[in-house]
């Protein structure tokens, strides 16, 4: 075989491995994929798109360090989009953040413009991320760098430019940045509705824009100001607005459209962009190294009109064929997608067969062609005559014989209208009712140039793609609201969200587990357990959230509930962090404190990044007294996660069990901003203020948690440390309101009965005070020699200063 022979087939045997290793990867195949992904990079070692889907292979079978070495060459280049990807997320997963955010930096000018929004289907999709997804990944490199105000930013950034996005939602809601208006996140803008309006139909028939040929002489469906995410300039790492220097962080997500970008235009200075490709779609653009794709069998040479040159088959979307998109894209009867057809054959004047309109009306059950529907839609309304239009070839008139289609009126009012290249004629009635369509070199080309002409059927079709993007935005509203309130730490506005949902989203794992953490922070056990009850029913192999059930069963005490809860998640994953906070809540519930801190120390060690474990290993050390570990361990858990605010609460809790009381303020002032909701924390603040001898700072902190929801039990506990305070204060008549209302809510507490009689005696009510210390000897006789001292000195009518016991 002589060299030049040699390359040729290395070049189509390369094509041949690199739709292998997407057919592999498509279903879930990773293995093979990897195996041909071998292959094709040893014949193309320097090939940028060989070595991003051997980095990729890698990736997908979690071998996040094969992957970064492989793309880290070509990555920090920054010629390779698919590189600078797949080397980002590997430094996402070995916490190599800097070099995974200058890798995506430097690829800035590849992604800039890239929008791929409405282009994935079933059958066709992008393999190659655009703006959004960038902007996404940055943002969690960002976050886990530590630096929230820039990983905000680029959070912002992705929703600005795709409104679905979601994870940058959820990364921009656990930051805490706010307030964030949620319908300007979901909400619809006419740039965005233009975008079906100006192709009504491209996922149902899967037409790339690269493969289009310029109909009408237009480079673009979108038009200066139209589009609908792309609004700002291209960032570069020096804009004020992504770094520390920028003005409001939110307001871009209102900022009205201003840039003119082509959606798959490479932005300025991209020589050496790499092409996206369409997975699923033979494509006609391919790398610069990249050869043509190899012709499977011969060609015939055909004629057909240029409505059939880049539209793909439309299938039903609730069945399948056994037909590929490659057997479609090779049929000898088709002419080859993206490339130009002959026009020199021989062609007669016939149009096109067409069915009657009750045939067209009795076939509704059959996929109609995209040709017949993209000529419908400019299909003329008054005129039963028409101009002939180029033939099709006599290969698509046979296969079109054998199966039932709905034909297009294009030919003369003749009784035999249908036509091949080669003569033949096939005999079938023609639709009277249809107007025959001026002559046109392509009919296609002639909607898409038009702009006098709004065809029906494309106005319904994109109003009905218009409803439901609007359906979606509004549901993604709702369930965006009462997520980002679940954040802020807002439960009531949280559960009011979530059950505005409709049932058939709301009975889903995801929502339910959100309204159990929703009912859990309402410190509503009861509930809280009832619906995680319903989420393990419904999702019994759901792992995550079941670290919260776990709590919520602890302070419920339900041992052989947290037991058997526990067990049941080690035995389905051994490796889940949960499942090891389970087990520890459970050790930690029968006081082993020991083997508890044990488990929580597992559960960080197979993720150094869940703060809740390091959360809750901390408790332990406090409950055996180790304050050294159990600061190192809260604070781990507020540099995984600022947020944490109980990480912030132990750390106070240990300064004031250490008597640093300054200290343990700021830290309870901490969890407080965090969590405004929680009256514990403000009830902790006002405790370290009393014992710094400030009662009125302390007296604010408890009538500020006494507002709160009644039902905790820390706000009656914030109502009585509020009378304790106010008869410090000398305030007898203000504490004797606040001590009745305690009493009616707990009448046999006896700390409420003893400082009731207190009250009383500083108020000279004698008999009252003897009656109310009676009662508190009465419910709690271990106490009685304490309370015992003061009766004796009611009975005895003794000066006793009860103020400052």
């Amino acid at each position: 075989m002589s060299p030049g022979h040699l390359q040729t087939t290395q070049t189509y045997a390369a094509s041949q491995l690199r739709m292998l290793i997407y057919y592999n990867l498509d279903n879930n195949l990773h293995q093979n994929a990897l195996f041909f992904a071998g292959r094709l990079h040893a014949l193309e070692p320097q090939n940028p798109d060989a070595v991003h889907l051997l980095s990729l292979c890698h990736l997908r079978l979690g071998e996040a360090r094969a992957a970064f070495d492989y793309s880290k060459e070509k990555a920090m280049k920054g010629g390779h989009l698919g590189c600078s990807y797949v080397f980002a997320q590997a430094c996402l997963d070995l916490q190599r953040y800097s070099e995974g955010i200058a890798a995506l930096e430097k690829s800035r000018k590849i992604w800039s413009s890239k929008n791929n929004f409405n282009k994935h289907s079933e059958t066709s999709r992008r393999h190659l991320p655009d703006a959004s997804v960038v902007y996404s990944t940055m943002g969690k490199l960002w976050r886990a760098q530590g630096d929230l105000k820039k990983a905000a930013e680029c959070q912002a950034e992705a929703l600005k430019l795709n409104p679905f996005m979601w994870d940058a939602f959820t990364g921009l809601c656990d930051t805490g940045v706010g307030p964030l208006l949620i319908q300007n996140v979901f909400k619809m803008t006419p740039q965005l509705a233009s975008m079906y309006e100006a192709v009504p139909d491209e996922n149902l028939l899967d037409m790339p824009t690269q493969n289009m040929p310029p109909y009408g002489g237009k480079a673009s469906m979108m038009t200066p100001g139209n589009d609908p995410f792309n609004s700002a300039p291209v960032r570069t790492a020096g804009d004020p607005g992504l770094n520390h220097g920028g003005s409001n962080l939110l307001s871009r997500l209102n900022a009205p459209s201003s840039r003119t970008v082509e959606w798959e235009t490479p932005g300025v200075g991209s020589e050496d962009m790499d092409e996206d490709i369409i997975m699923g779609e033979p494509s006609s653009n391919s790398s610069m190294t990249e050869p043509p794709q190899a012709p499977i069998r011969k060609s015939r040479v055909v004629t057909s009109s240029i409505q059939e040159q880049d539209i793909p088959r439309m299938r039903q979307i609730t069945t399948r064929t056994k037909k590929t998109w490659s057997s479609e894209a090779t049929d000898p009867s088709e002419p080859s997608r993206g490339l130009p057809l002959p026009t020199n054959h021989k062609r007669n004047i016939s149009g096109h067969t067409a069915q009657s309109v009750a045939s067209v009306n009795s076939d509704n059950s059959a996929p109609q062609r995209r040709s017949v529907r993209l000529f419908n839609q400019i299909r003329p309304s008054s005129s039963r005559s028409a101009a002939p239009v180029p033939s099709d070839s006599e290969a698509r008139a046979k296969k079109d014989a054998k199966k039932p289609r709905i034909g297009i009126a294009q030919g003369r009012s003749t009784s035999t209208v249908g036509r091949v290249v080669s003569g033949n004629r096939k005999h079938e009635p023609i639709d009277r009712d249809y107007k025959e369509a001026p002559r046109h070199t392509g009919v296609l080309g002639n909607a898409l140039s038009s702009h006098s002409r709004r065809p029906i059927q494309q106005n319904t079709k994109a109003g009905l793609q218009v409803e439901g993007l609007q359906w979606l935005l509004d549901l993604f509203k709702t369930i965006g609201i009462g997520y980002y309130e679940l954040s802020r730490h807002q439960p009531h506005d949280a559960l009011a969200a979530f059950d505005s949902i409709p049932i058939e989203q709301r009975d889903t794992p995801w929502v339910l587990a959100q309204r159990a953490k929703a009912l859990y922070q309402q410190h509503n056990y009861v509930d809280a357990e009832e619906a995680f009850s319903r989420l393990r029913v419904m999702a019994p192999s759901r792992m995550q959230d079941m670290e919260i059930y776990s709590t919520v069963l602890w302070h419920l005490r339900k041992p052989t509930d947290l037991s058997y809860l526990a067990h049941v998640l080690i035995d389905d994953d051994r490796l889940a962090p949960e499942a090891w906070c389970a087990l520890g809540n459970a050790f930690a519930l029968e006081r082993e404190h020991d083997r508890a801190v044990n488990c929580f120390a597992r559960a960080t060690q197979l993720n150094p990044r869940f703060a809740y474990a390091w959360t809750l290993q901390g408790l332990e050390h406090v409950e055996n007294e180790e304050f050294n570990k159990a600061v190192h361990a809260y604070r781990s858990a507020i540099t995984v996660d600022p947020r944490q605010f109980q990480g912030w609460y132990g750390l106070g809790q240990v300064f004031e069990r250490s008597g640093k009381y300054l200290v343990a303020e700021k830290h309870y002032r901490k969890a407080a901003e965090i969590n405004p909701t929680n009256p514990l924390l403000l009830v902790c603040v006002g405790s370290v203020l009393e014992k710094q001898k400030k009662n009125k700072s302390a007296l604010e902190q408890y009538a500020a948690a006494c507002n709160m929801d009644p039902r905790n039990r820390m706000t009656r506990q914030a109502r009585f440390k509020k009378a304790r305070v106010l008869q410090k204060l000398r305030q007898y008549d203000e504490a004797l309101v606040e001590l009745e209302i305690l009493k009616e809510m707990t009448p046999k507490e006896p700390n409420v009965h003893f400082l009731l009689g207190k009250n009383y005696k500083l108020l000279g009510e004698r008999q009252l005070a003897l009656k109310h210390f009676t009662m508190a000897m009465d419910l709690d006789p271990k106490s009685s020699s304490y309370v015992k001292e003061h009766l004796d000195a009611v009975a005895e009518d003794e000066d006793y200063d009860f103020s400052d016991d």
